[in-house]
């Protein structure tokens, strides 16, 4: 059965309530750290614990900034960061996607283009590490799926870098637009949507809706800092179903490249996986002329449509994108850590029927290989013989 995370956000959302409604549900909280410490940032320290919020107990999660701790940064020094961390590649690709949003809401609401914006506020260490610890969270958990209630925001005006603005901020709004996040707006005076807790929503939204049944295994609460006439936490609540692996709605989008270089064809590919793809492949094809040309495929949720169409006229000479909806069948899987001669291995198991077959996990195989000398075939075999004796 499928797992699915329901974010309810009666009382708006935030970086720190989400990674703390994550550490709520059962995320590892030596893990997070051992991500953080290894981006090798200073400048912040951590707070974890518990916290009354109108007589209901949550998770405290806060990032304590020390006093060179704000530091503005572009896209780039963002992305710098990112990659020198110990995760695999969904964590970052995941913790870049939430800070390109927020990048492209920036640009818009100042009128920058993107590599000239710098974030302030978010680009400070402590919405760093907020973003980094919900992508750690999420693979932590092995979350299959995430709906997202309509977002409650407040009114009034807050201070930011650049004065006094208006609730919601314009960070907020550009991208509630961009990815359809539904707001409601009640009567509580300030800011209760953030542009990291809504840059969070669009990057982990996968779903529109809950199934019509589930069955809940855990809920979390995330606290947050501010006084409004309801509790300000943020509510989430881990389901299963038997709807999720048994049938996945997506999109394809397809173009026929004759025109386009190979170095142009594979920076294209990393970008949209980077943009949210779920995945992407070439196929060989003859074109008018008998032109012989490459047929580029994306499998994508509907929600990241636009920014993979933006990817693909940008990085590429297509003048036109063709898209349909597909639907697949998933296995059902699960992840452990298989112990081989060579050290711990992360193996991917999947179920069909009383059939059990194990995937080691590539970045976890090639990081043995490096550090052992070892070869691909030894160390994956291994950890593969390993997880279906564990399974056994």
């Amino acid at each position: 059965m499928g797992k699915i995370l329901y974010l309810e956000c009666n009382s708006g959302i935030s970086g720190d309530m989400t990674v703390g409604a994550l550490l709520d549900l059962g995320a590892d909280q030596q893990v997070l750290c051992q991500v953080l410490d290894s981006m090798k940032v200073d400048g912040y320290h951590l707070h974890f614990g518990r916290k009354t919020v109108c007589g209901l107990d949550a998770f405290d999660f806060d990032v304590h900034l020390e006093a060179h701790g704000h530091e503005h940064r572009n896209l780039q020094d963002v992305y710098e960061i990112i990659e020198r961390m110990e995760a695999g590649v969904r964590v970052k690709e995941l913790a870049k996607k939430m800070f390109r949003i927020v990048a492209e809401s920036e640009a818009k609401a100042h009128g920058l283009p993107i590599e000239q914006v710098h974030f302030h506020e978010v680009g400070a260490i402590d919405s760093i590490i907020d973003i980094v610890s919900v992508a750690v969270c999420m693979e932590n958990l092995g979350v299959e799926a995430v709906v997202v209630s309509p977002l409650a925001e407040g009114h009034g005006h807050v201070h930011c870098q650049h004065g006094i603005i208006p609730v919601p901020v314009p960070a907020t709004v550009n991208i509630a637009a961009a990815y359809d996040l539904e707001l409601h707006f009640t009567d509580n005076d300030g800011e209760m949507v953030t542009p990291t807790g809504a840059a969070i929503a669009a990057a982990l939204r996968t779903r529109k809706e809950l199934p019509e049944h589930c069955r809940l295994l855990k809920i979390g609460m995330g606290a947050g800092n501010k006084e409004f006439q309801q509790a300000n936490v943020l509510r989430a609540m881990l389901l299963e179903t038997a709807e999720l692996p048994e049938c996945e709605k997506k999109w394809v989008m397809e173009a026929n490249l004759d025109d386009s270089t190979g170095e142009m064809l594979g920076m294209a590919m990393e970008m949209l996986l980077e943009a949210g793809a779920a995945d992407v492949w070439y196929t060989p094809i003859f074109m008018k002329k008998n032109r012989p040309a490459y047929k580029l495929s994306v499998l994508y949720e509907e929600t990241d449509r636009e920014q993979l169409e933006d990817v693909l006229f940008t990085m590429t000479t297509t003048i036109g994108i063709r898209r349909y909806p597909v639907e697949r069948t998933v296995l059902k899987r699960e992840f452990c850590m298989a112990e081989t001669e060579f050290g711990p291995v992360k193996v991917k198991v999947c179920r069909h029927k009383e059939q059990v077959y194990c995937y080691p996990e590539y970045e976890s195989v090639r990081k043995i290989c490096k550090e052992s000398g070892a070869d691909f075939q030894s160390v994956y075999g291994a950890a593969r013989a390993a997880g279906m004796k564990a399974e056994q």
